[in-house]
């Protein structure tokens, strides 16, 4: 019997008394050992989805599995499996670090001692002082270390980067990538782009509470346009570019055209612009935030 995957979900959906349909027909499946990143703007249905499969809030419709078990049946089970780090972090004001850390173990039964210490010195947490005398980031810290202190078969981690300067940043994505090496799967959600492409295998791209794509970032890359600047000897007539399909023409000026132009129609490109002498050709990749704003956006071009 082949394993269940480390999250699955099947239609599932949650509208609120007040008619807002947080989440439409969600069917999404996040492999173990994998890291998923879940993107969107604000307001798109990410906390939604990730409350949904912590059994904080009850589906309208469709059902979810975290590590095999049913969220709502097996909840207590699948919540075991789970290390969470929730957006809107709150600890103990009145308790140190220390404290803070050593209470949440006891809450879910235990925790890796060794694993704990070596993420509190890797992330270099202040334990003795009063939470309440902490900064954002030195909390967001100490929120990573709960997270991942159980070694937990999946985390789920809400915007986990908030707060934290970049050397942090860093710090976290070598352990986002040991967990995935260690076989178990990381669901990140952000409105991030930076905080999930140099980590992510696979992403989702939620808007509008529905799932609109899942590619790995590599494929995304493809897909994207090329940002093309091409510097002639002489000015030239950009008319012959903007005959060409999904090319379009972004600018001319003393000689240089700026084009933007699907990977499918480089060819044509460089086969119109050798019609000229050509002084320089730099052809880049569109950043993947382009992508995705394209992706977010509606019909007519709002979000």
């Amino acid at each position: 019997m082949a394993e269940a995957p480390a999250i699955e979900t099947q239609g599932l959906s949650k509208t609120y008394p007040n008619g807002v349909r947080a989440l439409v027909d969600l069917d999404l499946r996040v492999e173990r050992g994998e890291v998923f990143g879940y993107l969107g703007p604000n307001g798109a249905g990410k906390s939604t989805t990730i409350r949904l499969l912590l059994d904080l809030i009850r589906p309208t419709a469709g059902r979810a599995a975290v590590d095999g078990f049913d969220t709502r049946s097996r909840g207590v089970d699948s919540r075991r499996q789970v290390g969470y780090l929730p957006g809107d972090l709150r600890l103990n004001d009145r308790l140190t670090g220390q404290e803070q850390l050593e209470s949440l173990a006891r809450l879910r039964g235990g925790a890796d001692h060794e694993l704990r210490d070596r993420l509190v010195e890797r992330f270099d947490c202040n334990l003795d002082r009063p939470i309440r005398e902490l900064s954002k980031g030195n909390r967001q810290k100490l929120g990573v270390v709960q997270a991942f202190m159980h070694r937990p078969d999946v985390l789920i981690l809400d915007e986990p980067t908030g707060g934290l300067d970049p050397l942090n940043q860093e710090e976290f994505r070598q352990v986002i990538r040991e967990t995935a090496a260690d076989g178990r799967t990381v669901f990140l959600s952000s409105h991030s782009l930076d905080e999930v492409q140099h980590t992510a295998d696979r992403v989702g791209i939620i808007r509008s509470g529905r799932l609109i794509d899942v590619d790995s970032v590599g494929s995304l890359r493809e897909r994207s346009l090329r940002h093309i600047e091409i510097t002639f000897a002489a000015p030239v007539d950009p008319g012959s570019f903007a005959g060409l399909d999904g090319v379009r023409v972004q600018s001319t000026e003393d000689g240089v055209v700026r084009l933007s132009a699907p990977e499918s129609a480089m060819d044509g490109v460089v086969k119109v612009a050798a019609r000229h002498r050509v002084v320089d050709f730099v052809a880049e990749p569109a950043a993947l935030e382009e992508i995705f704003l394209e992706l977010y956006r509606g019909d007519d071009g709002s979000r």
